[in-house]
C-alpha cells in the first residue's frame, strides 16, 4: 500500500466503482478501498436472506422464506433506463459481459382515485389509455408526436416554441393539457421528482420524455432494465473493469483517513499506520464528513410479498410512480418490485420497495400511500438514510465527493453525478466514442 497512486476511491458503491473503472480505463494507477468486506456500500445486495434481517436486528428468517440463498435484496433498488446513460456505460465498457438484465414488465402511475395506471408513452397508448377522457387522449397524442418529432437541431419542428426560452408550462398550455396529464407526464414520463421543472425551458423535458419513449422502443414492456442475480453485480463489474486496467482492491479497510498538504490540497490515504500517496481522491460521502452536509432524508421500506401487486396484470416486475400532487406531497412517492425472475428472491416471493423524500416527522407515514397499493405483506423492514451532497466541487483539495442516492427508482440522476465528478477531476467531459475503442482495442467481447 505504501507507493504513490494518481487515484485512490473510498467506498465501493456504483458511483465509486464507475469512477475506479473510468479512471482505470483512461490510464490512471487506482486504488480502491473500502472499510467494509463487501462490494456496493450504501448500494449492495444482501444474501443469503438472514444478511437482512440481521441488519434490521430481527434474527433468523422464518423457514417459510425458502432458500435464504435465493435471496438477493438491493438496499437501495432502482432501475436501468434501456437508453439511459448508465447502459451507455455499461456498452461503451464492455461491462455488460459481466451482466445479464431483463427488462421490467409494467410501469404505472397513481392517480387521486386510488387506482392505478399504465403509463401511455406512445401515441397509440395514449389513444388507448383509460388514464383521461376523449378530448384529452387526443391533446396528449399531440403532445407525444411534438416531441416525437422534435430535433433540436431543426427549428422547423419547433412550431413556435423556442426549447431554450419557452417554458415546459407554456408547452402544456399550448397543447391544451389538464392538470392531471401534465402530472404523469412531468413525473412518470419526464422522471422529475417536483414541479420546479415547469418553470424552466422545456428543452430538458423534451429530451426526458424522449429518453422514455426512445428506451421504451428497444424492448417494448416498459424503459426499464434491472440486472440478474440484483445490482450488486453492478459495482462489480465495474471493479473488474478497473482490474484488467490495473486498478488495486483493497478491501477490509478500517480507518481510511484522507491526508492534506500544506496548500490543503490532498496528499494520501492512510489506514492502518500506512499512507497510500495519491493526486487525487474520489469518495462517498461516508469518508470525508468534514466535507459534506446533509441536505435531506430519504425514507425506504423493504417488504416482502407472497404475491404480486394488485392491478398490475400479475407482473412479476414493476414500477409505480405516486405524483406529488395526487397524494399531497412536494415530492414524489416511489414502488419498484422484483421477484424471482430476477433471481433476487425465492420462488413465489416478490420484494417491493417504497421510497420517498422524509418531509415530516413521521417518515414511515409518509410511505402509507405506496405500502398500501402492495396488499398484505410478509414482512418489512424500514430505514430513514440522510442524503449527503458535498460542500465545494473539490477542485481545490482535490477530493471530489459523490452525493447520496435519493429516492428516485431510476439511475439516471445516479449517472448525472458520475459524469459530473468525472468532469470537475479530469477537467474533460467524459468521451464515449474514446471509451468505445480502447474496449474494443482489448478484443473483449460483449455479450447479453
Amino acid at each position: 500500500m505504501d507507493e504513490e497512486y494518481d487515484v485512490i476511491v473510498l467506498g465501493t458503491g456504483l458511483k465509486e466503482c464507475i469512477l475506479s473503472g473510468l479512471m482505470s480505463v483512461s490510464g490512471k494507477k487506482v486504488l480502491h478501498m473500502d472499510r467494509n468486506s463487501y462490494y456496493g456500500g450504501e448500494s449492495a445486495s444482501l444474501t443469503p436472506l438472514k444478511e437482512l434481517y440481521e441488519k434490521y436486528g430481527m434474527g433468523d428468517p422464518p423457514s417459510t422464506m425458502g432458500n435464504g440463498r435465493d435471496w438477493n435484496v438491493d438496499l437501495i433498488p432502482k432501475y436501468l433506463m434501456a437508453n439511459g446513460r448508465l447502459v451507455q456505460l455499461l456498452v461503451y465498457t464492455n461491462v455488460t459481459r459481466y451482466l445479464e438484465f431483463k427488462s421490467i414488465e409494467g410501469s404505472f402511475v397513481f392517480k387521486t382515485n386510488g387506482k392505478i395506471y399504465k403509463v401511455p408513452a406512445t401515441d397509440k397508448e395514449a389513444l388507448s389509455t383509460s388514464l383521461m377522457g376523449m378530448f384529452e387522449k387526443r391533446r396528449f397524442r399531440n403532445l407525444l408526436v411534438y416531441i416525437q418529432d422534435f430535433d433540436e437541431n431543426d427549428p422547423k419542428t419547433f412550431k413556435g416554441i423556442d426549447p431554450n426560452k419557452s417554458t415546459m408550462r407554456e408547452v402544456y398550455t399550448k397543447f391544451g393539457l389538464d392538470s392531471n396529464t401534465i402530472d404523469f407526464t412531468g413525473h412518470a414520463l419526464a422522471l422529475y421528482r417536483d414541479d420546479a421543472y415547469i418553470d424552466e425551458p422545456c428543452i430538458e423535458t423534451i429530451k426526458k420524455i424522449k429518453l422514455y419513449s426512445d428506451s421504451l422502443s428497444r424492448y417494448g414492456k416498459t424503459p426499464y432494465l434491472y440486472p440478474l442475480y440484483g445490482l450488486g453485480e453492478l459495482p462489480q463489474g465495474f471493479a473488474r473493469l478497473s482490474a484488467i486496467y490495473g486498478g488495486t482492491y483493497m478491501l477490509n479497510k478500517p480507518d481510511c483517513d484522507i491526508v492534506y498538504g500544506e496548500n490543503g490540497q490532498v496528499c494520501g490515504v492512510t489506514s492502518d499506520g500506512e499512507t497510500a500517496r495519491c493526486k487525487m481522491v474520489i469518495s462517498d460521502p461516508t469518508y470525508a464528513k468534514d466535507k459534506v452536509k446533509k441536505v435531506a432524508q430519504v425514507a425506504r421500506a423493504i417488504c416482502i410479498l407472497n404475491h404480486p401487486i394488485a392491478n398490475t396484470k400479475d407482473a412479476l416486475s414493476c414500477q409505480i410512480i405516486l405524483p406529488q400532487n395526487q397524494v399531497n406531497r412536494k415530492t414524489d412517492i416511489y414502488v419498484c418490485c422484483v421477484s424471482s425472475t430476477h433471481q433476487v428472491a425465492a420462488k413465489g416471493f416478490f420484494l417491493a420497495i417504497v421510497s420517498t423524500t422524509v418531509e415530516t416527522d413521521n417518515p414511515e407515514q409518509e410511505l402509507k400511500p405506496g405500502l398500501d397499493l402492495l396488499g398484505k405483506i410478509e414482512q418489512k423492514f424500514f430505514s430513514v438514510s440522510d442524503v449527503y451532497a458535498p460542500v465545494d466541487d473539490g477542485t481545490k483539495s482535490q477530493v471530489f465527493i459523490s452525493t447520496s442516492y435519493d429516492a428516485t427508482t431510476h439511475f439516471e440522476s445516479t449517472c448525472v453525478d458520475v459524469l459530473d465528478i468525472y468532469k470537475r477531476a479530469t477537467g474533460e467531459d467524459f468521451d464515449f466514442s474514446k471509451m468505445k475503442h480502447n474496449t474494443e482495442d482489448e478484443g473483449q467481447q460483449t455479450q447479453n
